[in-house]
């Protein structure tokens, strides 16, 4: 499981792993960084999305489903 939040940013809105101080990527609009994060929680097996508004508080959080694994655990 692969947690993510999209925060306000000085360029924009970034997407931070947990324990993270650098964004793994920062976006124009927060719209954008919901949907690259939401795609690299599905990606990475799924997990929590929390979302910040622009005064850094949590607005909404989102469980996100685990994406199709090619090579699924075993036993």
């Amino acid at each position: 499981m692969s947690d993510r939040q999209v925060l306000p940013h000085a360029d924009g809105w970034q997407v931070l792993a947990p324990g993270a101080t650098q964004a793994s990527e920062v976006f124009a609009t927060q719209d954008e960084a919901i949907e690259r994060a939401r795609e690299i929680v599905h990606n990475s097996g799924g997990g929590e999305l929390v979302i910040h508004g622009a005064d850094g508080k949590v607005r909404d959080k989102r469980t996100i489903t685990p994406g199709s694994d090619p090579h699924p655990p075993t036993g």
